[in-house]
């Protein structure tokens, strides 16, 4: 093999390489607007049957307002939601954040009262 055909191999994985790269890039997805295949492509550990029921909860209870209430759908726990935060949208091309820890104790102290 020659030097030639060396560079061009190695130039032609590594185009190889940055195109696979580019595939896998998270995919976003807005979980106020997506339907069920969408949500089922996009979202780690959603198959057919969760994806079919964030659906039918948005449609009972209207949008969600944090990435955390998805937690509510029967089949997706905090773990999921977590594992999908970075895919997931709430609107208007917004990342859902993630809710400080800190924001939660003064919103339960001042319920007790």
């Amino acid at each position: 093999m020659n030097l030639f055909n060396l560079k061009s191999m190695i130039a032609a994985t590594t185009l190889s390489l940055a195109l696979l790269g580019n595939a896998f890039a998270a995919e976003k997805v807005n979980i106020n607007t997506a339907d069920a295949a969408t949500l089922d492509r996009v979202l780690v550990n959603v198959g057919p049957a969760k994806a079919e029921a964030i659906v039918a909860y948005r449609k009972a209870h209207g949008a969600f307002r944090s990435a955390e209430q998805l937690a509510q759908v029967e089949g997706i726990g905090l773990k999921t939601v977590e594992r999908n935060r970075e895919m997931i949208m709430l609107g208007g091309g917004v990342a859902a954040p993630a809710k400080p820890a800190a924001a939660k104790a003064p919103l339960a102290a001042a319920k007790k009262r």
